[in-house]
């Protein structure tokens, strides 16, 4: 595990879409990394698309889960 230096603005940033989400300020970063570096790599698939192949690769049970 390293540290990464990030501008404050993006910190901010980073803390407040945490808290919508529902994740530690470290899992967002890792979340917007993690989606910026498949993006970088798949340039023609949506954000959409790349999130829909992770939940498929994932094979979480979505069915048994109901939407609110």
């Amino acid at each position: 595990m390293g540290i990464v230096k990030i501008d404050d603005q993006l910190h901010e940033e980073a803390r407040r879409a945490s808290n919508v989400m529902c994740r530690s300020i470290n899992a967002q970063a890792e979340f917007w990394m993690k989606i910026g570096m498949l993006a970088e790599a798949n340039p023609t698939l949506s954000f959409n698309a790349i999130v829909q192949r992770q939940l498929e690769r994932a094979q979480p049970h979505l069915n048994e889960v109901q939407a609110a």
